[in-house]
């Protein structure tokens, strides 16, 4: 066990535990502390108390001083200065074409360092920002990027409800909050109406979780059995806020919704009529093998294989098969055997595939020469 004191820097923001060492302020009263970055200027939430020493950071810092006149006017001075350096940072923003929005600006209460929040869509380069920044104002920069819900805590604004939203009034941590918490409140699944300035569910979600949680745990769930002092009905509606449900009973040969309280409804027991349909059926454990069956009625039944499904194929998968199946289908496909490819035939040679025709070699009669002209005078 230590005693410690609770410290905020900013407001509604995360209480550190700090050794008030010979100092014991009073809540309310503004401290100068020392922490991991530095010199700081915090107010006192909690007075001196012991706390477990697994909830304390160690080491345990401790504190330096109650805060004077002339410290409360330094962090004055560093606000408007912030604000001078916001305007800068924008204008060099716009000067590199950087994709990021910037959010807020700090001093640190020594002036040692400047933080700069920014949010993005993803990663920012911005190196050559840092170089520009550091020459304008001679002292080290940090550029922070942070979420969505920790922008609207540090802007504020209004909520759907009419007040200021509860991150930026009061709550020092953000706590997980999921879409089951809306259906089991029975509220709209209607994301505008659900959703916070931040754009992510609302924190409230997370307000009435508990109370839900307990009377849902009495009631079995709309539409199964439910013991009445009218007998045994279904399930209709729950309102856990009244504390009422709607059941749906049998009366003759009608039908009639009627309203109840949760003290007077149960669920069915082993001795209700309901209990046989809400009693699950008991599942063979898969260690001890079925009964077998008669020989004979082994022999009367048919066993079917079961298909399989296809399976899915990626574009590259698919291709790959179409290859495949083209090889192995060439690789089937029988080979024609060609015929022997011709000799080059001689000038005059008869081809092979027709017969040569026959030459007869019997002497022929040489053609009887014409009858020459006498020579001599020309007959008159």
């Amino acid at each position: 066990m230590a005693t410690v004191i609770g410290v905020r820097f900013k407001k509604a923001g995360k209480v550190y535990y700090f050794d008030p060492s010979d100092v014991w302020p009073r809540p309310g009263d503004n401290v100068v502390v020392e922490t991991t970055r530095g010199v700081e200027l915090g107010e006192v939430v909690t007075g001196a108390r012991e706390v477990a020493d697994d909830q304390i950071v160690a080491p345990l810092k401790k504190v330096v001083r109650v805060a004077t006149e002339e410290d409360v006017r330094r962090a004055e001075y560093n606000e408007k200065r912030e604000a001078e350096a916001f305007r800068i940072c924008q204008e060099k923003v716009a000067k590199h074409k950087l994709e990021m929005k910037l959010v807020s600006v700090e001093y640190t209460f020594d002036n040692s360092k400047i933080i700069f929040y920014f949010t993005a869509n993803g990663r920012v380069d911005f190196r050559e920002l840092v170089k520009d920044l550091a020459g304008v104002f001679k002292t080290r920069i940090e550029l922070r990027q942070i979420g969505v819900r920790d922008e609207a805590k540090m802007l504020g604004g209004l909520g759907s409800c009419g007040r200021p939203i509860c991150c930026g009034a009061f709550l020092g941590d953000f706590q997980p909050v999921s879409i089951k918490m809306a259906k089991e409140q029975n509220l709209s699944l209607n994301p505008t109406k659900i959703s916070g300035l931040c754009g992510r569910l609302m924190c409230c979600l997370k307000y009435e979780q508990d109370y839900y949680s307990q009377t849902l745990k009495k009631l079995p769930k709309v539409g199964k059995d439910i013991v009445t002092p009218d007998g045994v009905g279904v399930l209709a509606e729950i309102n856990a806020i009244r504390e009422r449900v709607k059941v749906r009973i049998k009366i003759d040969e009608d039908f009639d919704v009627r309203e109840y309280a949760i003290d007077e409804v149960r669920r069915p027991g082993p001795d209700d009529s309901a209990a046989v349909r809400e009693a699950p059926k008991p599942k063979p454990r898969r260690s001890e093998p079925e009964p077998e069956a008669p020989a004979e009625e082994q022999g009367k039944r048919k066993k079917y294989p079961h298909q399989k499904a296809p399976k899915n194929l990626s574009t590259d998968q698919f291709l790959e098969k179409l290859k495949t199946d083209g090889d192995k289908k060439k690789a089937d496909k029988p080979k024609k055997e060609r015929p022997p490819r011709e000799r080059r035939r001689g000038k005059g040679a008869p081809r092979a595939d027709k017969p040569a025709e026959s030459v007869d070699a019997s002497p022929q009669p040489s053609p009887s020469p014409a009858p020459a002209q006498q020579e001599g005078t020309d007959q008159i």
